[in-house]
């Protein structure tokens, strides 16, 4: 059974999709950007975009009682991959207390909505 997903914890989509999808045991994060759901405008700077990304991503896991602990794999999108190590720390702190960090994949993209900086979309995996 397919159930989809939506926080009020978590930016409205950019269009007609979910924010995110759950199948079973799986769940499927949409692609999220730095906005900012209680204004609804996306954050300044590389380092808040990436930030706020990870708290939206946040949001919609524990609304749906996942945590980065379930996340299996990563896609992330950046716009300038010269942003790759400074990511990568942001990343690293952000999974500092997860046993087993997720598979990743990293790629650069000419574009992305609201001309963001990063879109991450996740997918978790919860026993039970």
């Amino acid at each position: 059974m397919k159930q989809g997903i939506f926080t009020d914890q978590a930016p409205k989509p950019v269009g007609p999709y979910s924010q995110a999808v759950k199948v079973g045991n799986f769940l499927f994060v949409a692609g999220q950007i730095g906005i900012d759901p209680k204004t609804g405008k996306l954050r300044e700077g590389f380092e808040e975009q990436v930030k706020q990304t990870f708290e939206n991503i946040s949001a919609i896991l524990s609304a749906c009682g996942y945590s980065w602990e379930d996340v299996v794999r990563v896609v992330v999108y950046l716009k300038d991959l010269s942003k790759f190590s400074d990511f990568n720390r942001l990343y690293q702190e952000l999974l500092k207390d997860v046993s087993v960090p997720p598979v990743r994949s990293t790629v650069e993209v000419s574009s992305l909505p609201l001309n963001a900086m990063v879109e991450i979309e996740v997918t978790a995996y919860k026993e039970g």
